[in-house]
C-alpha cells in the first residue's frame, strides 16, 4: 500500500521542481565533463583488465569432451 503512494510522490516530485535561484558558473560544465570522461577511462581500464575473461565467458565452445562418451563393453 505504501509503494503507489511513495511512487506517486516521486513522480510528482520529478515532475513538478520548485523554483531555485541557483548559479552555475562556467567550470562547472568542465568539471562535469571531466567526470563523465573519467568514468568512460575507467570503464574502459576494467574491460581491458578483464578482457580475456569476458572474451571467454561469450565464446562458445563446440568441442566435445573424450571422455564423457560412453564406451562400448
Amino acid at each position: 500500500m505504501t509503494r503507489p503512494v511513495l511512487a506517486t510522490l516521486g513522480l510528482g516530485l520529478l515532475f513538478f521542481p520548485p523554483v531555485v535561484f541557483a548559479y552555475l558558473d562556467p567550470t562547472t560544465g568542465s568539471m562535469v565533463v571531466s567526470a563523465i570522461v573519467g568514468i568512460i577511462a575507467s570503464i574502459a581500464l576494467a574491460v581491458k583488465t578483464y578482457w580475456y575473461k569476458i572474451k571467454g565467458f561469450f565464446k562458445r565452445d563446440n568441442k566435445t569432451d573424450s571422455t564423457s562418451e560412453e564406451t562400448p563393453d
